[in-house]
C-alpha cells in the first residue's frame, strides 16, 4: 500500500489526524537514560510504541539523528522498528531535500533505500528536474514546502509575483503539473491559517502536513476549520515537544500517549463542529 492510500485508511479507520514528531533531544531526556549509548533509539521506540494508536504519521526529523555518533543507524533501526510493529502508520521522513541530477538520486535513495520512510519532505525551490527522482516513486509520498510555520516564511514565500504570492504559485503547480501520480502533499504551518485556507482552495483533496501547533504556538481550530476537506480529513497535524517531553520521568512514554491522546481527542472535537 503506498503512502497515501495508508494516509487515508489512518485518517478513516483509526479517525485521526494526528502525526507524532520524532525530535529527540538527549538534553531533554529523563536521567534514568543519561549515558546509555542506545538512548536515541530506546526514546523514540517507546514514544511510538505509546503513541501509535493515536498516530496518523510519525515524522522523524533527520537532523536530530544525524547530529550524533550512531543517529542515523539509531534511524534506520527505529523505521524498520515501526514498519514491523505498527505497519499501518506511515513513516514521514523530515529531510526537506532538494538538489539537481545525480544529487537528488543519492538524497532518494536515502530517503526510500536506506531509511524506506513512506514519504519525505522536499525543498520545491530548485524546480521540477530537483523533484523529479521523488515524484517516480508513486508510492512514496512527496510533501513539499509551501508556506511554513516559522516568522520568517514571509520573506519569501509571500513575494508576489505575477499578481500572486509566491506559495500560492507552488502549491498551485505541485497540485497541478507535479501530481501526476498523486502521491505529493504539501507543508503549511498552523500559524498561518488564513494562508492555509486559500491553500486549502487551490489544492483540493491534497494532504497538508501541518507544523506549529502546541510550542509554536498554531491553534487547532482554526486549523480544522481552514484546512480539512470536504469528509474532515486532509490534514497531518504534526505535534513534537508537546508529546516527547509531556514527561522528563521514568513515565515519559505514557506521559506521551496521554498528550497525543488529549491532542487527538481535542482534533476530533473540532471537526465534529
Amino acid at each position: 500500500m503506498g503512502f497515501i492510500n495508508k494516509l487515508r485508511s489512518r485518517w478513516h479507520e483509526a479517525e485521526t489526524l494526528l502525526c507524532v514528531g520524532l525530535d529527540p533531544d538527549p538534553a531533554k531526556f529523563p536521567a534514568h537514560l543519561a549515558g546509555d549509548p542506545d538512548r536515541l533509539f530506546r526514546f523514540c521506540r517507546e514514544i511510538a510504541d505509546a503513541t501509535a494508536q493515536f498516530a496518523c504519521a510519525f515524522k522523524p526529523q533527520i537532523a536530530y539523528f544525524s547530529a550524533h555518533a550512531g543517529g542515523e543507524e539509531a534511524l534506520a533501526r527505529l523505521i524498520a522498528h515501526i514498519h514491523a510493529a505498527h505497519p499501518d502508520v506511515p513513516v514521514i521522513l523530515d529531510a526537506k531535500r532538494g538538489d539537481i541530477g545525480s544529487t537528488a538520486e543519492q538524497y532518494v535513495a536515502e530517503a526510500f533505500v536506506r531509511f524506506n520512510a513512506d514519504a519525505v519532505t522536499l525543498n520545491p525551490y530548485m524546480g521540477r528536474d530537483s523533484a523529479a527522482p521523488f515524484l517516480a516513486h508513486a508510492k512514496r509520498g512527496c510533501i513539499f514546502l509551501c508556506h511554513t510555520s516559522n516568522p520568517g516564511a514571509r520573506d519569501f514565500q509571500e513575494l508576489v509575483v505575477d499578481g500572486e504570492p509566491l506559495y500560492q504559485h507552488v502549491a498551485r503547480t505541485i497540485a497541478s503539473a507535479w501530481n501526476g501520480s498523486g502521491n505529493c502533499a504539501l507543508v503549511v504551518g498552523a500559524t498561518f491559517p488564513e494562508e492555509l485556507r486559500v491553500i486549502r482552495e487551490l489544492v483540493g483533496e491534497m494532504p497538508l502536513l501541518v507544523p506549529g501547533v502546541g510550542a509554536q504556538g498554531g491553534d487547532v481550530g482554526a486549523v480544522v476549520r481552514n484546512g480539512r476537506t470536504a469528509d474532515g480529513t486532509g490534514l497531518m497535524i504534526n505535534s513534537s515537544r508537546g508529546i516527547l517531553y509531556a514527561s522528563r520521568g521514568e513515565d515519559f512514554a505514557q506521559a506521551a500517549a496521554r498528550a497525543a491522546r488529549a491532542l487527538r481527542d481535542e482534533i476530533n472535537r473540532c471537526r465534529k463542529r
